[in-house]
């Protein structure tokens, strides 16, 4: 009866910008995850499902900085973690002064400065992104088990 609460869709949110080429290569892999068959040279295989979330040329706020900042920092670390991960070491990303020492700074810069951050932003690169997919496609054909965030506790289990 209540079993439709359980079943969520991942959610793959990606900071995009249409001038970063590794920025158009991972969102045209997830597009095409969604509307063709995945894995793509399997016909056979359905467009996998999950909500896609694209912000465009807007970088992330401080406090998302800060958040993805979390996952990307190793549990162990004992260093404070690098926002200047965040930035690129493009030529034409001059500039880079004490402003990138916080979050608010690297926000402001990249406002005045695109070039300066590594588009496009979600955890991981281009190969992070296939390995999303390839996550979700295991999940669909039920090679990995549910996470147990999916699994409702309390009256409904």
């Amino acid at each position: 009866m209540f079993s439709g609460f359980k079943r969520l869709l991942p959610q793959i949110s990606i900071f995009h910008h249409p001038s970063s080429p590794p920025s158009i290569q991972a969102l045209a892999l997830l597009r095409n995850a969604l509307s063709s068959p995945y894995p793509p040279g399997k016909k056979s295989g359905p467009p996998l499902e999950f909500d896609l979330e694209v912000v465009e040329t807007k970088p992330p706020t401080a406090d998302q900085l800060k958040t993805i900042l979390t996952y990307i920092t190793p549990p162990k670390s004992t260093a404070p973690p690098a926002l200047s991960a965040f930035l690129s070491a493009h030529p034409a990303s001059s500039g880079l002064g004490e402003q990138s020492q916080s979050a608010k700074g690297i926000v402001s810069l990249v406002e005045q400065n695109p070039n300066v951050f590594k588009w496009p932003l979600f955890v991981g690169d281009v190969e992070g992104v296939k390995q999303i997919l390839e996550a979700i496609r295991q999940r669909r054909d039920g090679e990995v088990k549910q996470d147990e965030v999916d699994q409702p506790k309390g009256w409904f289990s």
